[in-house]
């Protein structure tokens, strides 16, 4: 069975983790219509994407 040699400090072991951070949603507000949507995705209410017109309701 594999043993450590030696106690991993607090340091080395924090250095490890320094990734495993909780990232939040990139929430954003529109500009045109005000409501909040995910970047990269369509304005479910005006349909619009990228100033163009993608969705027709």
């Amino acid at each position: 069975m594999a043993v450590p040699k030696r106690k991993t400090s607090k340091s080395r072991r924090n250095k490890r983790r320094s990734h495993h951070k909780i990232v939040g949603v990139n929430i954003l507000e529109d500009k045109k219509s005000g409501e909040y949507r995910l970047s990269h995705h369509i304005d479910p209410k005006s349909g619009f994407y990228n100033g163009k017109k993608i969705l027709d309701k």
